[in-house]
């Protein structure tokens, strides 16, 4: 395969934009693996990598992982096998320095290809969030507006204590937020600027935006 003919997808979005879900869908119907940094670091931390070594030690210390051993985490991930058709890059680059160090990542294959946006407005974000409980037992999922439990904060599948996390809780969701737009503003330029930035409007119901993500994949060759 020429080295051209690989695609890679930056997905930026707030939390509860969606993202995570279309990655997830895309990876399915088009065979780009998702590379998400939370699974990055999970899998680093649970197998005791180098990599991962060196991130406890900071989180330990409770100070913030360097973007250097974040960035080495992604580029580890792309340098494998089931990358080389291109890959779904969902929560990387998280801020300009991210962007810039993995546009020379992947120089040879012609940078990034294209950064859909997926645009939601911010109440919505806080209502999506805030509005999850997970089963203390069996972590099912539910929320109290699109997919409420049949029992008031009780799980359908093992009848377990329904509870809400504290990172979706509407105060720390807006922290959430203030963090993203602190720096993800910079890399809406950024891809802007590089004319491959492409909005799409996440309010809409899931398969339309999945829809629309496909016609945009396709305008860059991606199929």
């Amino acid at each position: 395969m020429a080295a051209n003919d690989r695609k890679f997808i930056v997905f930026i979005g707030p939390p509860g934009s969606g993202k995570g879900t279309q990655a997830q869908i895309i990876r399915e119907r088009l065979g780009l693996p998702q590379v998400a940094t939370g699974d990055l670091f999970r899998y680093n931390l649970k197998n005791n990598t180098e990599l991962g070594l060196l991130a406890k030690q900071y989180m330990d210390a409770g100070e913030l992982v360097p973007n250097e051993v974040t960035i080495r985490m992604v580029e580890e991930r792309l340098s494998r096998e089931d990358c080389a058709k291109g890959a779904i890059l969902d929560g990387f680059p998280r801020n300009l320095k991210q962007a810039v160090a993995l546009d020379k990542m992947l120089a040879p294959y012609g940078g990034v290809t294209v950064a859909p946006l997926f645009e939601v407005d911010d109440d919505v974000v806080v209502e999506r969030i805030s509005g999850r409980r997970i089963c203390r037992q069996c972590g099912a999922v539910y929320h109290v507006k699109f997919n409420p439990p049949k029992r008031d904060s009780i799980c359908d599948v093992c009848g377990g204590e329904l509870y809400q996390r504290d990172d979706d809780r509407p105060e720390t969701v807006k922290t959430r937020l203030f963090v993203y737009y602190k720096q993800t503003a910079p890399i809406i330029g950024y891809y802007f600027c590089r004319g491959i930035l492409e909005d799409i409007n996440a309010m809409q119901p899931m398969e339309d935006v999945t829809r629309a993500l496909l016609d945009v994949l396709a305008k860059y060759g991606i199929r």
